[in-house]
């Protein structure tokens, strides 16, 4: 190498998600390809510390927001990864899900969508059955706020009106729909898209559905009783080796939308097909910045993204200058920009979010 100059990307993280995003597999593969990790000093102001090609963060906050705002202002070249404002959208499960609406894409043997929906402000309009009967029981209510916080995962699925009594407003009602008992996760690094699948919450028959009363927390599922799990037959569905992955062109062109319409890099999305049409698939969730160390290979896709966003601000440096310092970059080999399926474990950060259900 000519130049001893090395690409830097700052990251500033929770301790807890540092602890599962930064493994040493993953400092030594960038470290390999000419990309230093550095951690910033939280303590410290942000435009103090660098130089830094990129800043990867997941940090919240008005103080935070106008530390990045002052960084790019001097760093131009440099790449914030992602922005707040676009991050922001996702804290609202409502507004999250209105990118999926918007997207135009074409297939000729499949569809997608969301489930259908209300936002509750209030208990008037939670006993008030008229105001949302278009939904039909079992649903789903999420709290409206999605911002990570323990309270933000406290989701419950609803069996009939007695089971309102425990829900506190503002909510999101969603319809359950019966997919198998399969959700599919994709994740997004850029250009870079894998889909994994995993167990989740088994299909509510008509029949199922009169012999249920109440609610059940998603938190409450072990505290089933064994006879129950036993007896369920929709656990003999749920051998993932025999599910179908949906189509890869398809499930790209999604994450690639979604990618362009939410203006962000790095996110995962669930998704679940519909039992009743068996080529529809429905968009139910979306994440920022998601427990990408559960994701198989996740080293040489985060550290292809990192290569690349490097050799973009050096990029941008050459224009200035004239010397072309992506070359001095790591031999990164060009990810093949294609969805490599196997089945996931749950992520640790989202496993109250998609537990399995035994009904």
């Amino acid at each position: 190498m000519a130049d001893d100059r090395r690409g830097v990307v700052g990251y500033a993280l929770l301790p807890k998600k540092q602890q599962s995003f930064i493994q040493d597999s993953l400092l030594s593969l960038c470290k390999s390809k000419g990309v230093d990790l550095v951690k910033i000093d939280q303590d410290r102001l942000l435009t103090d510390q660098g130089p830094f090609d990129c800043v990867l963060h997941k940090l919240y906050g008005e103080h935070w927001r106008k530390q990045l705002e002052e960084f790019q202002i001097q760093n131009p070249n440099s790449t914030i990864i992602d922005s707040p404002a676009s991050i922001e959208r996702l804290h609202n499960r409502i507004s999250m899900l209105q990118v999926v609406s918007e997207l135009k894409i074409e297939s000729e043997t499949d569809t997608f969508g969301i489930p259908k929906q209300i936002v509750i402000y209030d208990k008037e309009t939670l006993f008030d059955r008229q105001s949302w009967e278009f939904l039909k029981y079992p649903v789903i209510a999420k709290p409206l706020i999605a911002d990570g916080s323990a309270k933000s995962h406290k989701m419950a699925l609803v069996f009939n009106h007695e089971g309102l009594n425990k829900l506190k407003p503002p909510i999101v009602l969603q319809e359950f729909v019966n997919h198998g008992g399969v959700i599919f996760k994709v994740y997004v690094v850029g250009e870079f898209v894998k889909c994994v699948k995993r167990k989740s919450l088994p299909d509510v028959s008509e029949e199922k559905l009169k012999s249920l009363e109440g609610s059940l927390s998603f938190s409450q599922v072990s505290n089933l009783t064994s006879d129950e799990r036993n007896g369920d037959k929709y656990y003999k569905l749920m051998d993932l080796e025999d599910t179908e992955l949906p189509p890869q062109s398809f499930i790209t062109d999604i994450a690639r939308g979604l990618r362009r319409g939410l203006k962000l890099n790095l996110f995962n999305f669930d998704v679940i097909r519909d039992a009743r049409i068996g080529n529809r698939y429905l968009v139910i969730d979306i994440n920022y910045f998601p427990g990408y160390a559960k994701m198989p290979g996740y080293e040489t896709a985060l550290t292809d993204f990192f290569c690349d966003l490097v050799g973009k601000s050096w990029s941008e440096e050459k224009e200035k200058d004239g010397i072309d310092k992506r070359q001095l970059v790591c031999n990164c080999d060009v990810e093949v920009r294609k969805i490599v399926s196997n089945t996931c474990c749950s992520d640790g950060e989202e496993q109250e979010k998609s537990p399995i259900l035994q009904v």
